[in-house]
């Protein structure tokens, strides 16, 4: 029978959105205030994962932090926002582009 490899993890929120953390992995958050190169740490940490037996749960948070290093500032693709009222001549059309800081976690 093959063994499992567990990679090492955590759940910690940014934004008022729930991420999972994965050491040495790039993610995508909401735009922080931060300058490309500067560390960040996310202090409201959920859940981390250790190894396979070990795991912590936050009530609510956990006291360690998270550490990442801003990578770069993007924006994500466009998405148009159409509203329409039928029979009434009413409707818009909107754009909107999210603004992203890219992020590189090294240590969870």
């Amino acid at each position: 029978m093959e063994k499992i490899q567990f990679e090492k993890y955590a759940i910690f929120q940014s934004g008022g959105k729930q991420y999972q953390a994965l050491e040495g992995k790039t993610l995508a958050l909401e735009k922080l205030e931060a300058e490309v190169g500067e560390k960040v740490i996310f202090s409201e940490v959920l859940f981390r994962r250790l190894n396979s037996e070990t795991i912590e749960i936050g009530e609510p948070f956990l006291s360690t932090p998270i550490q990442a290093v801003v990578i770069k500032h993007d924006r994500a693709p466009k998405i148009t926002v159409f509203k329409f009222k039928r029979r009434k001549g009413y409707s818009t059309k909107q754009g909107h582009r999210q603004s992203l800081t890219v992020v590189r976690f090294e240590a969870v």
